[in-house]
């Protein structure tokens, strides 16, 4: 299928500092989000995702593998922000975590080592219980003939 493209690229306007970045056109949504949050400044509100406004329309809104289109004139590309869910709590319509298909999110987050302490203990454990049991049917085996022995005299 062969799509013509009016433009070479999209403008997206981020919300948080003004800029204004560009993108091919045929861009994933996640994609920008991700790197019009890379840009901002430490606590500049973060790139939910972006939507098409137009005055007098409704948005059009573009999830996370939604891919960016123009849709003419008086329409611009913007980002949606934190800030713009100020007054609303998680669960009243805000989803509590948006994720691209990048494997990346647009929240920033304190990178968490894959490791835990608890994971560490729990194959420690694992061990020590492997062994216990391996000593414990050990010490049986040894003393079968023994026990076998005992057995057979009593009877």
């Amino acid at each position: 299928m062969l799509i013509y493209y009016l433009n070479q690229f999209l403008e997206v306007t981020c919300r948080s500092s003004g800029k204004k970045t560009r993108y091919a056109a045929g861009t994933k949504s996640s994609f920008a989000v991700n790197l019009i949050n890379r840009k901002l400044d430490l606590g500049s509100p973060l790139a939910l995702h972006i939507e098409a406004v137009k005055e007098g329309e409704e948005p059009v809104n573009f999830g996370p593998d939604a891919v960016l289109v123009d849709y003419g004139t008086g329409w611009k590309l913007q980002t949606v922000t934190e800030v713009d869910y100020a007054g609303v709590t998680k669960g009243e319509g805000i989803p509590a975590q948006i994720e691209s298909s990048g494997g990346t999110h647009p929240t920033k987050r304190v990178s968490k080592s894959g490791i835990s302490s608890l994971y560490i203990a729990k194959i420690l454990l694992a061990f020590i219980l492997m062994f216990m049991l391996g000593a414990i049917l050990t010490i049986a085996l040894e003393n079968l003939p023994r026990l076998i022995l005992f057995i057979n005299s009593s009877m």
